[in-house]
């Protein structure tokens, strides 16, 4: 019966924040609510394909040391991105952190996989 405690003070926390929260629709915090709960339950879900992103990635930037780096880093990811998914299901109901934006950047696995983009300038220097 120690959980119906919890309950009542998230509950209580809910209405609360809802109150602070007057000048928004009650529709729109609801929404917010249910994207950052299902935001969370797909990167549980996805958490995953970090593992082949993550080599990828590292593969694109440091060539064949990729190979070994991309593993490990896809691990930690994997672990991370897990986390922070279940971490926004169970507060789903809490606006934090900036009133229901994702915990993590990219918000879902699938994206960032695009090669950065080079930013050097276009002319090429002069000899000295």
């Amino acid at each position: 019966m120690k959980i119906t405690p919890l309950l009542s003070a998230m509950l209580l926390l809910t209405v609360m924040l809802a109150a602070a929260r007057a000048d928004q629709q009650p529709e729109m915090i609801a929404e917010k609510m249910a994207v950052k709960l299902t935001r969370g339950a797909t990167n549980v879900a996805t958490c995953v394909v970090e593992l082949p992103k993550q080599t990828v990635l590292t593969v694109r930037e440091m060539g064949a040391a990729g190979y070994l780096v991309g593993p490990i880093k896809g691990v930690g990811m994997t672990l991370y991105r897990g986390f922070i998914g279940l971490t926004e299901m169970v507060f789903f109901l809490v606006p934090q952190p900036g009133y229901y934006d994702p915990m993590i950047d990219p918000a879902y696995v699938w994206r960032g996989w695009a090669p950065k983009r080079d930013t050097s300038p276009l002319l090429p220097e002069e000899p000295k």
